[in-house]
């Protein structure tokens, strides 16, 4: 691809964010604080879960994919934010802003199929319990994963190819803290309804693909449990699923919203991409750290061991 259709415009302002001083110090701070959070929680979950033998089961295997995934996610977005807004020039290559929203849509791409794995999983461990072990064989869910990330990047190129083609020739303001394809069509001069027409299409066979996936293994999941005769046995089924409930919601509720929303400026579309690029990425160790047991005694054991080497 040619790159003379940008020569008008080589870089764009990211300027989604306070302009004051003091403020984007505080948000620095803020961000700098989240980032390493977000950094720290992640890897000790996959830390966690590849050293206790007991957390080597299907669903933990998809949780560390996980956990890989958020590390990617918030990587692609937050360090440049951070640089941002340090620099008085709050600037981002057309090249390195094309980039960078391959990575955002990729990477977001990847995380809606990967908890869809993660339903269908959930819907194999509580609807056939005596079949799951032949049902998530270790080369199906490394199948799975590697499925997840291959058809995220088609979708990814797909998108980014086409923007690759666009003319940016007037306004160069993205009202963003990060470069992502809807933020790309305001600043065409060029017609970009074939790219929204792409975009359109590939969320609602991408996303609402995945979503159906989801709600169908939680409708049989309910069901399941509800079929259950014993409180007990209802609660230690619904436990294993709400984790993964609450990770779906975070990020399906504010992605479908951010792309297929009208791109228009509005602040909502920053509080969007905030969620599920930034939020998301955080919380996700915590949901599943939280409410689950197992791996909350993983974690104590690693602790308790760690300091017993200590002494």
């Amino acid at each position: 691809m040619a790159l003379g259709n940008h020569s008008a415009i080589i870089e764009f302002l990211l300027l989604g964010l306070p302009a004051g001083h003091h403020t984007q110090s505080l948000l620095f701070m803020l961000f700098l604080v989240i980032y390493f959070l977000t950094l720290s929680g992640n890897i000790l979950m996959i830390v966690v879960i590849r050293i206790s033998s007991h957390l080597h089961t299907p669903m933990y295997f998809f949780l560390s994919q996980l956990s890989f995934l958020d590390l990617c996610y918030s990587s692609v977005t937050v360090p440049k934010m951070l640089k941002n807004l340090l620099s008085e020039k709050k600037t981002i290559s057309v090249e390195d802003c094309l980039t960078q929203a391959f990575f955002v849509l990729d990477s977001g791409g990847t995380e809606l199929c990967l908890l869809a794995v993660m339903a269908y999983d959930r819907y194999a461990a509580v609807c056939y319990p005596l079949l799951y072990g032949q049902m998530m064989s270790n080369q199906l869910c490394v199948r799975l994963v590697w499925a997840s990330w291959v058809l995220a990047f088609l979708d990814a190129l797909i998108n980014t190819l086409l923007a690759w083609n666009l003319d940016f020739c007037e306004t160069k303001v993205i009202p963003n803290f990060s470069c992502e394809i809807p933020s790309l069509f305001p600043l065409s001069c060029s017609s970009s309804s074939i790219n929204f027409a792409v975009l359109l299409c590939s969320a609602l066979l991408h996303a609402f693909g995945t979503f159906l996936l989801v709600f169908f293994s939680y409708a049989r999941i309910v069901s399941t449990i509800l079929s259950i005769s014993s409180s007990t046995g209802r609660s230690k089924a619904f436990s294993t699923c709400s984790s993964h409930l609450t990770a779906v919601s975070l990020f399906y509720g504010s992605g479908f919203l951010r792309y297929l929303m009208p791109t228009s400026g509005s602040p909502w579309e920053l509080i969007f991409s905030m969620q599920y690029s930034v939020v998301t990425p955080l919380v996700n160790p915590l949901v599943y750290s939280l409410k689950n047991k197992e791996v909350k005694a993983a974690l104590q054991t690693m602790l308790h061991k760690s300091l017993q080497l200590l002494r």
